[in-house]
């Protein structure tokens, strides 16, 4: 069972990632992009189109759209995940907006670390 803290701490380990406060909530940003954000006891989280689609269709109590402009974040129940695949979807998240450069030698580190 994941929370507040535990999105916090795997968001501002990711380089370049800091927290701003919006409205009484935070924001995990990369610069002036934005990750995750926490609210009403939710987080949301940036995801790859084609990943969130299938993560509203098989898991709809833990994953739903949340419409952003034109595009949709997906709304995360932290209490339903293991810190484990929250880790992946804040990773995941954080490389939506980071240049590949940033992403691929951390994304291949965690991968190795999983093995």
């Amino acid at each position: 069972m994941s929370d507040l803290g535990d999105l916090r701490r795997l968001a501002l380990s990711l380089p370049g990632a800091h927290e701003v406060t919006y409205k009484g909530n935070p924001w995990f940003n990369v610069g002036k992009k934005t990750f995750a954000l926490a609210l009403d006891g939710r987080a949301i989280l940036k995801l790859d189109r084609g990943h969130q689609e299938l993560l509203f269709e098989i898991r709809p109590e833990t994953f739903s759209k949340c419409p952003v402009a034109t595009v949709y974040w997906s709304y995360v129940e932290l209490a339903h995940l293991d810190e484990d695949e929250l880790t992946d979807l804040v990773l995941e998240a954080w490389s939506q907006i980071v240049p590949k450069k940033v992403s691929r030698p951390v994304l291949e580190a965690a991968a190795m670390s999983k093995d």
